[in-house]
């Protein structure tokens, strides 16, 4: 394990992004609970205030991101700084995300429906770095024998080609299937085959003047939605915390 560590984490530089990115993921799910510790009223925990003004964890967040942002950029991929840095920027994006709802509405709405966007943007974020971590492309470009790595023009081109088919996914209405697409093709290569979301770029521009397509669109993202918004739904309440019914202030 600390042969492993070492040859793939410590040694190309990665430490500092694993580093942050558990910083990041305990930050979320401490903070996490004690939230919901504060709205059952249990514990010692309470919400702060100043002046009769609310003040959220978002706050100390920005705070410690920048911190740790301009601390990492002025440091080396090696050595203490460079790690502690990168634990001060985990935590401090860790209560940022946790409030990303609150910066979008520009409101509390943490424990409303809409405070779920937090939960997502948390668990996509924690996925996409924890993919970077693991290697650009774990099925694709870093899988090639040492002759082929050789090879830069090719390297270079199936980067450029998995980018592309992210990008066509995207303008299908598709984020989370392309972020995942840049690191494995094939989730690329499907969502580019597969019809387009109702309302996307790509549906919009190509499915104006075909009535049989936009029909079979909408019927796609219907069922879809059906079939895996309750299961979502359940992932985000174990995570974040059932939302209330009305919007309701913390």
């Amino acid at each position: 394990m600390g042969h492993w560590l070492h040859r793939n984490i410590v040694e190309p530089g990665k430490l500092p992004l694993l580093l942050a990115l558990t910083a990041f993921v305990l930050t979320f799910a401490i903070t996490r609970v004690v939230t919901r510790m504060i709205r059952a009223g249990k514990g010692p925990f309470g919400n702060v205030s100043a002046g009769g003004v609310h003040i959220h964890h978002v706050v100390p967040g920005v705070v410690l991101t920048v911190l740790g942002g301009f601390g990492a950029v002025a440091s080396s991929r090696y050595g203490f700084g460079s790690g502690a840095f990168a634990v001060v920027f985990g935590i401090g994006a860790g209560l940022v995300l946790d409030e990303f709802a609150l910066i979008l509405h520009l409101d509390d709405v943490y424990w409303t429906e809409a405070g779920r966007q937090s939960v997502e943007v948390v668990v996509l974020t924690a996925a996409l770095v924890g993919l970077m971590l693991a290697g650009f492309s774990p099925l694709g470009v870093n899988g090639v024998s040492e002759d082929e790595l050789h090879d830069r023009g090719g390297v270079i081109s199936t980067v450029a080609v998995n980018f592309l088919f992210a990008l066509l996914v995207l303008s299908k209405g598709k984020a989370r299937m392309a972020i995942f697409s840049v690191i494995i093709p094939l989730i690329g290569l499907v969502g580019a085959i597969r019809l387009a979301r109702p309302g996307s770029p790509w549906a919009k521009r190509f499915y104006r003047r075909r009535p049989r397509a936009r029909a079979r669109s909408t019927l796609r993202a219907y069922r879809h939605d059906r079939r895996w918004v309750g299961p979502r739904r359940k992932f985000q309440d174990l995570i974040g915390g059932k939302p209330d019914p009305a919007v309701a202030r913390r």
